[in-house]
């Protein structure tokens, strides 16, 4: 894809952080747009379908994490991808941030080589992403790569974007062990710290909309999906 089509929002209160992160990224020839709190950040992803936001969490009006499961709920934003750039460094927002929806998570400070790197490790992960695949249909679940649809018992089920790429990678390869360092690789990345404590969240999120039945745990290896 090319650098001068890619369209990355920015996120933060803080104009001195938005100037800084907007020189550098401008400078690699992104398109930039920016936006000071998150109720400003939906509205402007709706106008230009960013291909990645950057955001903090702590902001006026509507923080970061809000603003992310909006976001997410919109169909149009499925394969944005959103990463925190926040110097809130405590577990439970982090698990919030990826409960929202969120592709990766960075505590302040950073340097803006590193920070520039992710940034072009995200964007190769989205510009690689197979859209082609084919839908997967295992008795009353379909899921639809294409169009990010999961339709269970004839309804139509709304999912966040790692939640669905966690169905996804499970359903891909019914009754075959997936192991949590395979999960942590395909759906959050390798340049993403990711705990146990996040992937169990997305399972269990998984497990009250489809049911117990589908994901079983293998204590200290993964989850396999079994075909009911």
């Amino acid at each position: 894809m090319d650098k001068s089509k890619i369209k990355i929002l920015l996120v933060d209160d803080e104009p001195d952080v938005l100037e800084v992160l907007s020189y550098n990224l401008s400078k690699i020839g992104y398109q930039i747009f920016t936006a000071s709190d998150g109720s400003k950040a939906i509205d402007k992803a709706i106008e230009i379908k960013p291909q990645l936001i950057i955001m903090d969490v702590m902001m006026p009006n509507m923080d970061g994490i809000e603003a992310c499961e909006i976001i997410r709920k919109n169909p149009e934003h499925n394969n944005t991808t959103i990463m925190f750039l926040t110097a809130r460094g405590e577990d439970y927002s982090q698990v919030a941030a990826f409960d929202a929806g969120a592709d990766d998570y960075v505590t302040k400070p950073i340097k803006p080589k590193i920070l520039m790197s992710k940034v072009k490790s995200l964007l190769r992960r989205l510009v690689n992403l197979d859209l082609n695949e084919e839908p997967i249909q295992i008795g009353n679940l379909l899921i639809d790569r294409e169009t990010y649809n999961v339709t269970y018992n004839n309804k139509l089920i709304s999912l966040p974007k790692k939640e669905f790429e966690l169905l996804f990678l499970l359903a891909s390869k019914p009754e075959k062990v997936i192991k949590r360092e395979e999960i942590m690789e395909k759906v959050w990345g390798l340049d993403v710290i990711v705990g146990d404590r996040t992937i169990d969240v997305h399972i269990r999120k998984l497990r009250e909309k489809f049911g117990d039945d589908y994901i079983k745990t293998i204590k200290g290896v993964g989850y396999k999906f079994v075909c009911k």
